[in-house]
């Protein structure tokens, strides 16, 4: 059985299957934050979003990073570093790409254990 999450016309949130939680790309609220608030933001969806599966980041399986210019990379990793639970940093990767929404600095897709 799949379970999805906040289903909308072109994509859901989250979809539950075999015991693995699949987030969409997750984004800030915020246009106007530097780096550092944006990915603060982003990763609070992340949280939110894998409470409501009943997980969280200590299960994340794998994490791709997607930044509108790399050079938000440190910003991001400074705040990615204290968000991380020690001993359970995911497998990851961080690209450079256009992001949907040219204001969006940072967007990351993880999937997540139950």
């Amino acid at each position: 059985m799949i379970q999805r999450f906040d289903v909308g016309a072109r994509l859901s949130e989250m979809a539950i299957h075999n015991g693995v939680a699949y987030l969409a790309g997750q984004v800030p609220d915020s246009e106007d934050l530097d780096i550092a608030g944006q990915t603060r933001e982003t990763l609070a969806s992340i949280d939110a979003l894998l409470a409501r599966a009943g997980t969280d980041k200590t299960r994340i399986l794998m994490a791709q990073i997607f930044l509108a210019d790399m050079e938000d990379f440190a910003g991001m990793n400074a705040v990615w570093d204290r968000w991380v639970a020690a001993g359970h940093t995911p497998p990851r990767a961080t690209v450079q790409a256009p992001l949907a929404n040219p204001k969006f600095r940072v967007e990351i897709v993880v999937t997540a254990a139950l």
